[in-house]
């Protein structure tokens, strides 16, 4: 199958640390060439794939200050996208970048789907999926769909790793740990209430970005360096993960938000780590309380699951993983979505019927 793989430019496929859109995008093309099929991957310059590299930007966006305006390059990159379907270079197209291609390419011929990979709940999304309810949608899980079920969905893809990516490695588990980014929504300073009241050294690797810097300097900040028992290590790139996630009792997932996925929790998952995590959206599709860890609802609870993180198998959580959350179980899935919408007739189009 000739596949176009559609990309944000915000950062290259893969990401040099954080990134979660782009890493997911990074392994499907990855996983789908393996398999033999012939992919083009439209993404910025700096990227690095075994797909052939449409290149509409020659570096990430995020890391190139001399851009003001990522909305323009993103709308040369869609119709650069067009202009090859046009000339039948793909038999599909697999957009990344939520509705903005919507309009555009349902006024082409070349099957084609959007995976949504944020955030749906926002009371403008409601005209959006409104106005565009028969274009095709993938969930990334089931509780993102809730707060648009008027929109087209073809099914729900959980995420997946390469399955060799992250591994457990040989530790002593001495700490709790939190991994990703810093933001409100995120709950680290939950995660810093829990790990103090229990008396465990909490290990925080995170991104601040610049947008929640001042969030970070005000409230968290404060939190880390009044603590002995807390120490922030920054961003840290999947070479660092193993050792990071082995070495923890536990990943500490307190979220205060409808989390449409949570790649850290499979993460912690591969290298063989339970997790607790708060009972908010996709939290009960990726967890199964009791295995792979403790689903919770809030501080008192997640405090009194610390200590039976110990009765939790270890090999038990990897073999989870290695079950559910494996890239090459993605890629599968997601064939099957292709092929799935490339059978289906009538294919829904914009276009007005001449009269």
């Amino acid at each position: 199958m000739r596949i176009a793989q559609v990309a944000p430019l915000t950062e290259a496929v893969p990401p040099k640390l954080y990134g979660g859109t782009e890493r997911v995008v990074h392994w499907l093309t990855e996983e789908l060439v393996t398999l033999g099929h012939d992919v083009t991957l439209f993404a910025s310059g700096d990227s690095q794939t075994s797909a052939k590299l449409d290149a509409t930007w020659p570096k990430a966006l995020r890391l190139d200050g001399s851009v003001r305006d990522p909305n323009a390059l993103h709308m040369v990159m869609l119709e650069r996208v067009r202009q090859k379907a046009d000339d039948e270079e793909f038999d599909f197209l697999h957009c990344h970048l939520d509705y903005y291609p919507w309009s555009l390419f349902a006024r082409q011929p070349t099957p084609f789907v959007t995976t949504l990979h944020g955030r749906l709940d926002l009371p403008e999304h409601q005209p959006v999926f409104n106005t565009f309810s028969k274009i095709p949608v993938i969930s990334i899980s089931n509780a993102q769909r809730r707060p648009v079920p008027q929109a087209h969905w073809v099914r729900t893809i959980h995420h997946g790793l390469p399955e060799n990516l992250l591994t457990p490695q040989p530790a002593k588990p001495s700490y709790l740990a939190v991994l990703g980014r810093i933001a409100p929504e995120k709950g680290v300073d939950r995660a810093i209430k829990i790990a103090t009241r229990c008396g465990i050294p909490l290990r925080i690797a995170a991104k601040v970005d610049r947008a929640d810097q001042e969030y970070y300097e005000e409230l968290i900040k404060p939190l880390i360096t009044s603590n002995p028992l807390v120490e922030f290590i920054g961003e840290i790139s999947d070479r660092e993960k193993p050792d990071f996630l082995s070495g923890a009792i536990g990943l500490l997932v307190p979220i205060d938000w409808p989390e449409p996925f949570g790649l850290v929790m499979i993460e912690a998952m591969a290298c063989g780590t339970p997790v607790i995590a708060y009972n908010r959206g996709s939290v009960p599709e990726i967890i199964e309380d009791g295995l792979t860890g403790f689903i919770v609802e809030d501080e008192i609870s997640a405090i009194s699951s610390v200590g039976r993180l110990g009765t939790l198998n270890r090999d038990a959580i990897r073999k989870q993983f290695e079950t559910r959350f494996t890239a090459r179980r993605m890629a599968l899935d997601y064939l099957a979505a292709f092929r799935g919408l490339m059978e289906a007739e009538p294919r829904f189009k914009l276009v007005a019927s001449a009269e």
